[in-house]
């Protein structure tokens, strides 16, 4: 008679795992090929552990593998891929900020290994054509970010509902870091007291509420009702606000100013974003700007491709090559000067804003509408887009356009 089985299902799982290792030991072999500063710790679903790269200094991230799925997912889908593998619970990683800080520090030498190819890149372009900004698709994407609830917002950003990067002096708190950084703003603007500002993208008002305190007079453009209400509520001296899109803008104004809303408006549209800028300003009138931008090096692929915010945070969303939106300003009689980085800023900001996330977490205190899962992509998130500013290949700007 024969002795009954002893293989369980994991051993069955481990045995399969070992079976197609070799196949995955290759994408492998091309993400070490590619890690020319840093490398991985990984721990593989065939048993074994795996130093990527590790040649030259850079973070050197932990990741554990706990399916091969999650490297199908990578090759096929890129940062959706990955992203929805670590949903899944295809991997994990302590701590996964150094690991986006990598692939973004590594982004030419890594080439197509992390992006989404074929078909599945094809679909996504497809889907986020879809998605794009012409007035009815703005009020949407606008509307699927922005009015997730002022009451979610207010749990986590500082108390002005700030958001966009500080800017940071050494030791300085988050709130003295925004209010450094709306001033930096307001003071490219050159404005005097009593003298109109208009400002497109006006979020809850922080900027308008400094301005205001000044003598200045706003009008503030959003497509957000949720801002509009909180903007509203404020009842601000000399403020007001319209649910306009800034192509609908109208009148002169002796300044503009704008923090990171023109992410939201799509490659296809920034020469009409700056078109509105060109026509409301008097002539010597001065627009403020500040902006992400994703380096020259890579933003043809970003382009090309869907990346996770875009698919799962912000519809429609899409980052500056800043050389071609300097070269469209330029074109439109607006002199591009003073141009600042600072995107390390932006991920002491980021860190900022998850460890205030994560206490409004633990707390109980976001709004019981939100899921675990919801909790989860946006934590993810947060992280993403630190380890993008650390890695280097995104920055955050202000610059002053100045019309002839």
């Amino acid at each position: 008679m024969n002795a009954p089985s002893t293989i369980t299902p994991d051993d069955r799982g481990s045995a399969v795992a070992r079976a197609v290792a070799p196949v995955f030991h290759r994408l492998l072999d091309r993400i070490d090929a590619g890690l020319a500063e840093g490398g991985i710790e990984a721990s593989l679903p065939d048993g074994t552990q795996r130093l990527l790269g590790g040649r030259r200094a850079g973070p050197i991230p932990v990741v554990h593998v706990h399916r091969w799925r999650a490297l199908v997912r990578l090759a096929s889908g890129g940062s959706v891929g990955w992203y929805e593998g670590w949903a899944a619970g295809d991997w994990s990683s302590p701590d996964p900020v150094p690991l986006f800080d990598l692939f973004m520090r590594n982004r030419v030498s890594l080439g197509g290994a992390a992006r989404a190819g074929g078909f599945v890149r094809l679909a996504a372009r497809g889907w986020h054509h879809l998605r794009r900004n012409h007035r009815r698709g703005a009020r949407r994407n606008i509307a699927a970010h922005y009015d997730l609830g002022n009451d979610f917002y207010r749990e986590w950003l500082d108390p002005s509902l700030t958001y966009s990067s500080a800017l940071f002096a050494p030791g300085e708190t988050l709130e003295a870091a925004q209010r450094r950084k709306l001033q930096a703003i307001l003071d490219r603007t050159a404005t005097r007291a009593g003298e109109r500002i208009l400002e497109i993208g006006c979020g809850w008002g922080s900027f308008a509420a400094l301005a205001s305190q000044s003598g200045r007079h706003v009008h503030g453009l959003t497509l957000s009702t949720e801002q509009k209400a909180q903007v509203e509520a404020l009842a601000l001296p000399g403020v007001t606000i319209g649910l306009t899109d800034y192509r609908d803008a109208d009148g002169i104004y002796d300044a503009v100013a704008s923090i990171e809303m023109v992410e939201a408006v799509g490659q296809a549209y920034w020469g009409a974003y700056l078109d509105t800028i060109a026509r409301v300003l008097k002539p010597g009138g001065r627009a403020a700007i500040q902006y992400i931008a994703i380096a020259d090096d890579v933003f043809p692929a970003y382009a090309d491709g869907v990346d996770f915010i875009q698919r799962y945070v912000f519809p429609g969303g899409m980052l500056l090559s800043e050389s071609r939106f300097h070269a469209l300003a330029e074109a439109r009689g607006l002199t591009w000067t003073d141009r600042h980085g600072f995107g390390l800023d932006y991920a002491e900001t980021l860190l900022e804003w998850r460890r205030r996330f994560d206490a409004a977490v633990d707390q109980g205190r976001l709004p019981a509408r939100f899921d675990a899962r919801f909790v989860a992509l946006w934590r993810y998130y947060l992280m993403y887009c630190e380890g993008g500013f650390r890695g280097g290949g995104i920055d955050v700007a202000q610059v002053t356009l100045v019309k002839a």
